[in-house]
């Protein structure tokens, strides 16, 4: 008689780049993950995972997933190679940073890496270590959140906000840029309480996405021009007196600025550069000053813009002005991040650079900037990059002048990997990469305030290794003998906790061990939770005055002369940036660019046609979508597929510029104007 198979079921914390951040029950029979579900106690998660993470298992035992370290055999970028011991790509890889150590100095090697994976150990932990210690340039990691970021420091003075389970005492909700049902789905069922309970949700977005579908009340907005509308509403809030006196007066600083300052923005000039009517900015603004309470689900489309970080700043000051961070289910969210005040220095420890051959800080490279950084002259030039957590050849904008760079033959590079991706076909190393279910780490949310951590639920296959293994063992071929290269995860998780914040009193190791998830010390749950870290909120208008984005319908005229159609690439609804995109129907999902139907018919193009998206750039080929889902003069096309697997190996980032935004040096992937013809005209 055949034996049962061993069942268990064991825990594990998605570590994709997600606000969500859920936890993760693992079915293991005889040592084989079978099922992946949510875990149904957390308060968060609630027993349910999106599309994406539904499948990873296909991910995780997938015939092509990389196993063992290889050495390229054949041009950069033709993704040949074969297959070497850890021991060769190791020394390899060693003597190749030493000597470029020794002839450039040690500010010639740069990291690349971003949002890959989300632990404290394997996103930012013992890979800091090792190249402060080596002296490398350091990762300004700007690509995603830093303007959105740099934006609330200045209002709030911290990257705090309402967290999700307060939404369901919501009444009136506004998703500012935000598609919730495609990039943040664990928040909808408190939407969804909510609404049940009369509440209202409008969107603000340029494209009418999944989330804008099923709203009561959708705004189609200009790209970029977010802190227009902002200021636009202020205006009518503090011109008709619809504005909380008693806490603005107690809770900010500036208010007599700001009024005089908003004055300058009336509905009528605001419709203008919004494409919303004088009426509905006046109507918006009354409703949301007199709903109680009132949030803003604010998300990072917004400050993906030249003026990002000035939306932000501008937005997040809208629920100061109403007195809405009073009430539970007020305020706004738009990262939950600097509350897990763990102990990064600790665990990063910058204090290496003085050990290196540099005896100093190294020098900061903007990661918007790798084209830049990878095919202009520097003192040193950048000679070595090492990818890990990230995937630039498809995410990197101004993609033509990143490929150009990737395939210098004088460039050593390294890649660590779960997949060939497009970035691993440049490489002159690959290592292959656990998953997240292989690792042990922690993990903090940027859109809950529950603390987690996860150790291994599945056994590594092949040769692959962790981050903290493989730059512990890179550690060791350098030479570098201090204490903390020795660490184990355990020890470095130790670390971390022993912050002394109040926000994680009672909260270590052995907790984390038995109940896997806890929440942080914010606020007693469900009061209030005043943002305000530093000081009241900051209404100062100085850095708010709004210019249209120099690519955008109100910029440059020559620009827009020849390319006037405003390009936005939002996040694919089923995708993960490119985490993805070995799925055959991320092919299909990432090839599309929506029209609208007057932009379509003067160009004569209907749906299904193909279409050649370009600027001064570069050029795509995409399959033409015209059905209301954009607003005029705007087109959309989800981001970011794999370009080996597009029919002319390119993606929007072959469109998009390395302009930068006002505040934190941040991408501008939504301020990039576009011209549009069908293919054979």
């Amino acid at each position: 008689m055949p034996s049962l198979p061993q069942r268990e079921i064991r825990h594990s914390v998605c570590a994709l780049d997600c606000p969500d951040a859920c936890s993760l029950l693992v079915t293991i029979e005889d040592g084989r993950a079978t099922k992946l579900r949510g875990n149904p106690d957390h308060p968060v998660t609630r027993g349910f995972l999106c599309a994406k993470v539904a499948q990873y298992l296909e991910r995780q035992y997938h015939p092509d997933r990389l196993l063992y370290p290889m050495r390229r055999t054949g041009a950069k970028g033709e993704g040949r190679f074969a297959r070497i011991r850890w021991d060769e790509a190791l020394d390899e890889i060693a003597a190749n940073l030493q000597a470029i150590s020794d002839e450039y100095g040690p500010e010639a090697i740069l990291p690349y890496s971003y949002g890959g994976n989300m632990g404290f150990l394997n996103g930012n932990g013992m890979d800091r270590r090792f190249f402060h210690r080596l002296g490398a340039s350091r990762l300004d990691r700007t690509i995603c959140a830093a303007a959105g970021g740099a934006g609330l420091m200045q209002t709030l003075g911290s990257r705090y906000g309402t967290e999700p389970e307060q939404f369901a005492h919501s009444k009136l909700i506004i998703a500012w840029g935000a598609n919730i049902m495609g990039t943040n789905v664990h928040l909808w069922p408190f939407i969804a309480e909510a609404r049940r309970n009369g509440a209202r949700l409008y969107t603000i977005d340029p494209v009418k996405n999944r989330t804008g579908r099923l709203a009561d009340r959708h705004y189609f907005i200009n790209p970029g021009s977010d802190l227009a509308l902002a200021l636009g509403l202020m205006h009518v809030i503090v011109k008709e007196r619809l504005h909380d006196v008693e806490f603005v007066s107690q809770q900010s600083t500036h208010f007599d600025k700001l009024r005089d300052f908003v004055e300058k923005y009336p509905p009528e000039k605001v419709a203008a550069l919004t494409g919303i009517g004088a009426e509905e900015i006046a109507g918006l603004a009354r409703e949301y000053a007199t709903t109680s309470p009132a949030v803003i689900r604010l998300n990072y489309g917004v400050q993906r813009s030249e003026r990002g970080g000035a939306a932000v700043a501008a937005i997040a000051m809208l629920p100061a002005l109403i007195g809405s961070w009073r009430q539970v289910g007020g305020g706004l969210q738009l990262s939950t991040s600097q509350a897990f005040q763990l102990n990064r220095a600790g665990l990063e420890m910058a204090e290496l650079q003085e050990r290196s051959p540099l005896k100093r800080q190294a020098r900061m490279v903007n990661m918007t900037e790798l084209a830049k950084a990878l095919t202009v002259e520097a003192d040193p030039p950048v000679k070595a990059l090492f990818v890990y957590n990230s995937n630039p050849a498809a995410v990197a904008p101004d993609q033509n002048r990143v490929r150009k760079g990737l395939g210098r033959t004088d460039l050593f590079t390294v890649v660590s990997e779960q997949f060939q991706t497009d970035t691993a076909d440049w490489a002159d190393i690959v290592l292959p990469a656990t998953t997240f279910l292989e690792n042990t780490d922690l993990y903090f949310a940027y859109g809950h305030y529950h603390i987690q951590m996860a150790r291994p639920a599945l056994d590594p296959p092949g040769e692959c290794k962790t981050n903290v293994e493989m730059f512990r063992l890179l550690a060791r071929r350098m030479g570098f003998r201090e204490p903390c290269f020795s660490e184990t995860e355990d020890e470095m998780m130790a670390g971390l906790l022993g912050s002394a914040h109040p926000f994680l009193n009672g909260i270590d190791l052995d907790r984390l061990d038995r109940e896997h998830s806890v929440r942080l010390n914010v606020s007693e749950p469900g009061t209030p939770f005043l943002p305000f870290a530093s000081g009241p909120c900051n209404l100062d208008p100085a850095l708010l005055e709004y210019t249209p984005p120099v690519e955008s319908r109100l910029g440059s005229e020559d620009l827009r002369g020849l390319f006037p159609l405003e390009m936005i690439s939002p996040k694919n609804d089923d995708s993960m940036n490119s985490t993805f995109g070995n799925r055959p129907a991320q092919d299909q999902e990432t090839a599309v660019l929506y029209l609208n139907t007057a932009d379509a018919a003067m160009r004569g193009i209907t749906s299904g046609d193909q279409v050649r998206v370009f600027n001064g750039r570069g050029s795509l080929t995409l399959r033409a979508e015209v059905d209301g889902v954009t607003g005029p003069g705007v087109v959309s096309t989800p981001s970011t597929r794999w370009s080996k697997r597009a029919p002319d190996r390119r993606n929007c980032n072959v469109l998009t510029s390395e302009r930068l935004t006002d505040m934190g040096g941040g991408a501008t992937f939504y301020s990039c104007l576009v011209q549009v013809e069908r293919c054979g005209d």
